[in-house]
């Protein structure tokens, strides 16, 4: 708590009860809703950019455009409660429709634009989904009406929307109505406005319900954190659809009264340098690959982006090469650390601006109003240092997954969410995060945390990311292996991989297998890496392996 203000966005913190009997620290000075915060945002900064897209909209041409969709989507019939499916890409329609959401009451489902048919079709028909607005170029993967009985309107944005037998309708339909006709919805803040799924790694996804009261306090932890102000333009370069793109950076920087700036297109370096150049960003939160690609691009020189001040990160670890290409390259910038996910509604930590160099090992201190547990095996609370499961409780702490009581009554305890990830918290209150749960590897009895084998070899020039496997083993219980994602510059062998981490950390921690490729690693819609699809690269390797 030293590290945080007692001032700023948000006003004080007091203790508050919500969701029924959680006890909690929450901003005192909050609007009631996000439709309340939004309003104020026009009434306060109206001229001012709110979103660049391939357009620039204010915030009362965005309100315009917000108040037509909310007017013909209660036209249709959507009312407070019934659920309203994005399949888009990152547009200022998203955002538009996403606030139009947030005034009628309505249930946003967003969907990420890699998810194929019969997953989409499962999202629609477990949400209950009333609506659908989707990519025109993705019409093929949109399910028939009879295999989303529940979806009853279709738009299409981007394209000519397919007049066809499944009525689908242009997008500019949405827009012929009044903005004078929108009416706004009497809502709670403990009432969900998002329903985000997750990844889904163990089975199907589920939705974890976003509340109003849950992504103000995000949106505000972030621009508190950050000194985000109506000056500052955040760089949504990951998926709307994920809960950093649409909470940590979106959210985040319309609290402030700053602009959204949208990458539309696939990524690629030089069109994430141009746009962050054009565009003067001060703000993103990004995987650290991205910032390796960006220090590594042979033309970095050539693109002005001195206006960047913060530069958060999550999901791996920052490589020390990249921390020292960067720290030249651009002084002003900050490389901060965070850590949340999808059922904390993005932070749970956030590294103060004044211990980021000096931390980078850490993913932060607890957000001020948050509350995080370290438990041992035996459910009792962990030593300072000591590793445990991390238990999250706080305002930003989802109530409950969409329609699921099995997942709720095993992951939702006492008022905390148990995040299945290994990590500790030291003396000062910093906090480390080693490994998922199921994912600590356990060699010969010593117990091996892939985040750790991670940061190490990431500390090797020439490493773009890398992932930490545990493979079974019937003498050792699992064995640790290295799947090296490289620049196709460097002349890195794996000898010289393992002799780095040898002379790094122990014996027994040294991957005993390395598979260098040029490739990233892969990830699902929300962008977190697939180590189920790892552990099979690496089983098919061994099955072709003969020695002579």
């Amino acid at each position: 708590m030293k590290f945080w203000a007692n001032s700023g966005i948000g006003g004080p913190l007091r203790r508050e009860t919500h969701y029924g009997d959680r006890t909690m620290l929450c901003f005192a000075d909050r609007p009631p809703t996000l439709a309340a915060m939004f309003d104020d945002l026009v009434a306060r900064f109206g001229e001012r950019p709110a979103i660049v897209d391939d357009r620039t909209l204010s915030y009362r041409e965005l309100d315009a455009q917000m108040r037509r969709i909310a007017a013909s989507l209660t036209g249709l019939g959507v009312a407070r409660g019934d659920r309203v499916a994005l399949f888009l890409g990152n547009c200022w329609e998203f955002l538009a429709c996403t606030l139009a959401c947030n005034r009628i009451g309505a249930l946003l489902v967003p969907i990420g634009t890699r998810q194929r048919r019969a997953e989409l079709e499962f999202l629609l028909n477990n949400s209950g989904a009333k609506v659908l607005v989707f990519e025109a170029d993705l019409a093929d993967q949109i399910p028939a009406p009879a295999e989303a009985p529940t979806l009853l309107h279709r738009f299409a944005a981007h394209g000519d929307a397919p007049r066809d037998a499944d009525g689908a309708r242009p997008f500019d339909d949405l827009l012929a109505a009044s903005p004078a006709d929108a009416p706004i919805a009497a809502m709670h803040e403990d009432d969900t406005a998002v329903i985000l799924y997750t990844s889904g790694t163990t089975g199907k996804p589920k939705g974890a319900e976003l509340t109003h009261l849950s992504i103000l306090h995000s949106a505000y932890a972030f621009a508190r954190a950050h000194e985000l102000t109506e000056h500052d333009r955040g760089l949504v370069a990951v998926p709307l659809s994920h809960v950093t793109g649409l909470v940590g950076v979106s959210y985040a920087t319309l609290a402030a009264g700053g602009c959204v700036v949208l990458m539309r297109q696939a990524y690629k370096t030089a069109d994430f340098l141009a746009l962050a150049s054009r565009e003067r960003i001060t703000y993103s939160i990004l995987v650290p690959a991205i910032y390796t690609l960006a220090a590594m691009h042979p033309e970095f020189e050539r693109y002005d982006l001195s206006a960047w001040r913060i530069g958060c990160f999550g999901g791996a670890p920052m490589p020390v090469p990249t921390i020292e290409m960067l720290a030249k390259r651009l002084p002003n910038l900050q490389l901060r650390n965070a850590y949340g996910a999808t059922e904390t509604t993005s932070p749970t930590t956030i590294m103060p601006q004044a211990c980021w160099r000096d931390h980078m090992d850490s993913v932060g201190q607890v957000v001020p109003y948050a509350q995080v547990r370290v438990i041992d095996a035996d459910d009792n609370e962990a030593a300072p240092g000591e590793p445990g499961e991390l238990l999250i409780a706080g305002p930003m702490v989802v109530p409950r997954y969409w329609q699921r009581p099995d997942a709720n009554a095993k992951e939702f305890v006492n008022g905390f969410w148990r995040s299945g990830d290994i990590g500790s918290i030291d003396a000062e209150g910093f906090v480390r995060v080693f490994d998922r749960k199921k994912d600590m590897i356990n060699r010969g009895g010593f117990k091996i945390f892939s985040a750790e084998v991670e940061n190490v070899i990431c500390g090797i020039e020439g490493v773009l990311e890398t992932a930490i496997i545990g493979t079974p083993d019937p003498v050792l219980g699992e064995r640790v292996n290295a799947i090296v994602v490289t620049s196709q510059k460097t002349t890195l062998t794996d000898r010289d991989i393992a002799a780095y981490c040898a002379a790094r950390m122990s014996d027994y921690k040294v991957p005993e297998s390395i598979i260098i490729r040029s490739e990233p690693l892969p990830r699902n819609a929300n962008g977190k890496i697939q180590k189920t699809v790892l552990r099979e690269t690496i089983a098919e390797r061994a099955a072709s392996y003969h020695p002579a």
